[in-house]
């Protein structure tokens, strides 16, 4: 018997195909939820609503295979038909973010925000879109209000973790990226920014932990493998250095930066040869890799072969003259020639392009080139803390504790830290302390809000525990001391603890006398900790040291920041 499908059944067969073309986009089987989307949007009585919803899914589905064109077609179609869908809006945006037309997705994201001023997701693009601007001030206020929107958007604080990077401000951005883990176990993308951060702050061990979560989530990315191998490098556990190395090459055989890590580990190992042989790899995989030759015009500068050296720094400089490796090897090479004078500026040269080229700080302080540039900064001395400034950095030091530097981050541009008050805690919690600091001003619900911070401070140890946040303007976190950490409640709600040694291992401990004192609390400027060394000899070695024959020395490390987000 012939069955006419007209009518309701018509359209309880659109219905059916929409929602199986919507369990397929959530399955990640976009091109089979495209497919079910057209026949879907086949059935003849479809409201205009109804329709623009079907087209806004399969531009959705479109996106996510990579259909960029069709997916701005199907969104186009959407908006004709309900003008006033915030989230076509929001995802045609998106798709032009992609495509780099950053002014034309702000507009769309303005729309959506005008259509739907809660929309937390929207926030977030839009901070995006402006990041890529270059409009940084009101892409923070965007991630920050995303935030206040939606506590748990784990994207809003990823975004604003990255920028407070950009900013020098790593224990902001760690605190951040601690809220993005907490709203979402599974976001691979903020274990790696928080390894970024703990690497600037020189905590290795929790980078490598955190890297090793994200390649649980995506463990056919190159770049993890390649970034947890400098994390173990710089932890000294050279084995699993090189086959994190030999795994990012396996994966990405065409990366030169692959070959280069390898062959640094190599190097560490004692394989000089072996070292030599991946750059060659490395530079077969990128002939014109300017930091190859840089690398390896200083190899042969340590095994004495002068001229080779001279070669390999003609043809970096040729590629690339610009680049802060190649200034350092230039450097190296030029005090081979006996120019020491040419080679320190050179090196000053490299450590400005890159202040995290440790090899060449290595150099300058190997030629005693080394300058303090740090600056006591007048009237801020608290209770034995005074506060000095490093290329507008600035950070707290007291005689009695030697060794101990406490970053003064501030959470505003062009604004000056100060010292608040010096609290050295005593009973079960002897041996740490807080150092309140002013950190400037943020956005707050009522405008711009005064902050200040605290740094705990275990004296034992001399290490800075965790920066924290105790007031912004009129509301205080909630500050608890356990026996064996510290429970910080922010003003957002979320908890985050700050395990401590007990009681018993800090019986020991001289702490410093201080007397609480309350004082005034201005506004703050940039950060420190951002030149948190890698470790404590070279990689590279110094001298003539490597020019036995068969003993070949090592390239310069990156840090992970620059492994993951630069060049």
């Amino acid at each position: 018997m012939i069955v006419s499908v007209t009518g309701p059944s018509l359209a309880d067969a659109g219905l059916a195909r929409a929602k199986e073309a919507a369990l397929a986009l959530q399955q990640g089987r976009a091109d089979e939820a495209v497919q079910l989307f057209t026949d879907a949007l086949a059935a003849p009585s479809l409201s205009n609503d109804r329709r623009a919803a079907l087209l806004n899914d399969r531009g959705v589905a479109h996106a996510r295979s990579g259909r960029s064109k069709l997916a701005i077609e199907d969104f186009n179609a959407s908006v004709r038909l309900a003008p006033e869908g915030a989230s076509t809006y929001n995802n045609r945006g998106t798709v032009l973010i992609g495509l780099g037309m950053s002014g034309e997705a702000e507009k769309d994201f303005n729309r959506a925000i005008a259509l739907a001023p809660g929309y937390a997701a929207a926030y977030v693009n839009r901070a995006h879109a402006r990041l890529l601007a270059g409009e940084a001030e009101e892409a923070m206020r965007d991630f920050s209000h995303a935030a206040r929107l939606s506590p748990r958007t784990a994207a809003a604080y990823a975004g604003r973790g990255r920028l407070h990077l950009r900013a020098n401000r790593p224990h902001a951005a760690v605190r951040d990226f601690n809220r993005a883990v907490k709203s979402d176990e599974r976001f691979g993308a903020a274990y790696r920014l928080r390894a970024e951060a703990h690497t600037v702050l020189g905590k290795f061990d929790e980078a490598i932990a955190d890297l090793s979560r994200a390649v649980a989530f995506d463990p056919g990315n190159a770049a993890l493998y390649l970034a947890r191998g400098y994390g173990y490098l710089a932890a000294r556990n050279v084995p699993s250095a090189i086959k994190d190395f030999q795994r990012a090459s396996e994966l990405a055989p065409r990366d030169a930066a692959n070959f280069e890590g390898l062959a640094l580990a190599q190097s560490r190992a004692g394989g000089h040869d072996d070292a030599l042989d991946s750059l060659a790899r490395a530079l077969e995989a990128d002939p014109r890799s300017a930091r190859s030759y840089a690398y390896r015009a200083v190899v042969y500068k340590l095994l004495g072969q002068v001229d080779l050296a001279e070669k390999d720094l003609d043809r970096a400089m040729r590629l690339d003259a610009t680049r802060p490796e190649v200034k350092w090897a230039r450097g190296e090479v030029l005090e081979a020639l006996g120019q020491r004078d040419e080679a320190v500026a050179e090196l000053r040269l490299a450590l400005e392009g890159r202040p995290t080229l440790r090899e060449a700080a290595f150099a300058l302080e190997r030629l005693g080139a080394i300058e303090e540039r740090d600056v006591e900064v007048p009237g801020q001395a608290l209770h034995g803390w005074r506060v000095f400034t490093r290329k507008g950095r600035s950070y707290a030091a007291n005689d009695d504790l030697k060794g101990l530097q406490v970053p003064l981050e501030t959470m505003s541009e062009g604004s000056a830290p100060q010292l608040v008050d010096y609290e050295v805690k005593g009973g079960e919690h002897a041996g740490l302390a807080i150092l309140r600091f002013s950190a400037g001003t943020v956005d707050g619900e009522s405008g711009r809000e005064e902050v200040q911070h605290g740094a705990v401070l275990d004296l034992q140890l001399k290490t800075v525990l965790a920066v924290e946040t105790l007031q912004q303007g009129a509301q205080s976190a909630n500050w608890e001391w356990g026996e064996d950490a510290l429970v910080v409640t922010g003003l957002d709600g979320f908890k985050q603890d700050y395990p401590f040694k007990g009681r018993a291992q800090r019986e020991t401990v001289a702490a410093v006398p201080a007397v609480p004192r309350p004082a005034a609390r201005p506004r703050s400027r940039p950060s420190d900790q951002a030149w948190v060394p890698w470790g404590g000899e070279p990689f590279w070695g110094g001298g003539g040291n490597a020019q036995q024959k068969g003993r070949r020395p090592q390239q310069q490390p990156k840090t992970l920041f620059q492994m993951l987000f630069g060049n």
